[in-house]
């Protein structure tokens, strides 16, 4: 038995937003770094999905700065 589904749609409240959003940046880099090691990568660019992932969300951030 899993999860359930929930619907993607903006979080109202600012904390649960924040909360939100750390777990799952702390989630995407534990699975960056598991791949890493599963596949036998060098990710010299995890400090700058790190960086990426620490300043507030902009549309245009990824192309410009990656």
């Amino acid at each position: 038995m899993g999860r359930g589904k929930i619907a993607i749609r903006r979080i109202d409240n600012s904390t649960s937003r924040q909360v939100t959003f750390s777990k799952r940046r702390n989630g995407l880099l534990k699975k960056t770094k598991e791949l890493a090691i599963l596949c036998d990568a060098e990710l010299d660019n995890r400090k700058a999905f790190h960086d990426w992932f620490s300043k507030p969300f902009q549309i245009d951030t990824p192309a410009k700065a990656y």
